[in-house]
């Protein structure tokens, strides 16, 4: 096989589909966030980056694919049982994850994101049993409904696309992460 042809194949393989999948669930969650704060009126700008995607949305969902395949195929008991094992674990994951991005962004830029303080059953600003449990229930739709009506599109998408996405990704987080640190040295 030619050598480009080999790279090309490599590319290819699994870890793109999972890229993919970080840009495609990265980029719904920044329009549902923007969709949320214009109903809402609250003002909220989704995600710390410049462009059209909110990280920590990408990573959930590939999370979400990561535990939940892992799960199925080990567990080998009534679906339904597995689902709600799923439940909890991804529900637990995630907010473990949310925590970690808040207290990085609020480390890094001297800023917080979000602040769940006002809720109830809060453990600091960044978790809350009742997001945690939003985690859980949106998990069970991702795996059931979302993804499989994406999943065809995401393997459709061409090489060239997701390599483009990854430049300006990657330039999104480098001009993000230099204006930020500017901003906090003022």
């Amino acid at each position: 096989m030619h050598k480009n042809n080999l790279i090309i194949h490599a590319i290819k393989g699994e870890n793109m589909y999972y890229l993919n999948c970080f840009f495609i669930y990265s980029i719904l969650g920044y329009f549902l966030e923007t969709i949320m704060a214009l109903i809402t009126g609250n003002g909220f700008k989704s995600g710390i980056l410049n462009g059209w995607w909110t990280p920590v949305y990408g990573i959930g969902a590939v999370t979400i694919l990561f535990v939940s395949e892992y799960l199925f195929k080990n567990l080998h008991m009534h679906r339904f049982w597995e689902t709600v094992i799923m439940f909890f674990v991804v529900a637990i994951v995630l907010s473990t994850l949310e925590a970690l991005g808040g207290v990085l962004i609020e480390k890094i830029f001297g800023e917080v994101f979000w602040d769940y303080s006002s809720q109830k059953f809060h453990i600091g600003h960044y978790i809350s049993l009742e997001m945690t449990l939003v985690w859980g229930i949106a998990s069970v739709i991702f795996i059931y409904i979302i993804h499989p009506l994406l999943d065809g599109i995401i393997k459709k998408i061409p090489v060239w696309i997701t390599i483009l996405l990854t430049i300006l990704f990657l330039l999104d987080c480098t001009k993000t992460f230099i204006d930020k640190k500017a901003n906090v040295k003022k």
